[in-house]
């Protein structure tokens, strides 16, 4: 058993089943990518739903999604998150790449991560 109060007990955590969150973002060339939906539980799932149904690449970064859920709706992300916002979308773009056959300038072929979804 863990005795510090910070922390939640073993059986507690084990119990407490985590929400699902989702966060949408919208990058146009020349700007920062801006948060465009943001949800937890049934919302989080529609999210996803849609991104599913159009094709949009999902990828699964449950701190990052933590950060940007409290970013308000289309405000740029902010700085401290530019590297890992950065990172997914090298992963996407790179993806994007991958499926129509085109190679990305400036791009190196470090292999990709698989998509998740949780």
């Amino acid at each position: 058993m863990n005795d510090s109060p910070d922390r939640p007990s073993e059986s507690f955590a084990e119990g407490k089943k985590r929400r699902p969150i989702a966060v949408a973002l919208n990058y146009q060339k020349g700007d920062l990518p801006k948060v465009v939906a943001s949800g937890r539980g049934a919302i989080a799932e529609k999210i996803l739903e849609i991104a599913f149904a159009n094709g949009v690449k999902v990828r699964e970064d449950r701190d990052l999604a933590e950060l940007l859920s409290a970013v308000e709706l289309n405000c740029p992300i902010p700085v401290n998150c530019f590297e890992a916002v950065a990172e997914v979308l090298r992963y996407l773009y790179q993806a994007n790449a991958r499926l129509s056959g085109a190679p990305i300038a400036g791009m190196n072929d470090a292999p990709l991560d698989e998509p998740n979804r949780y």
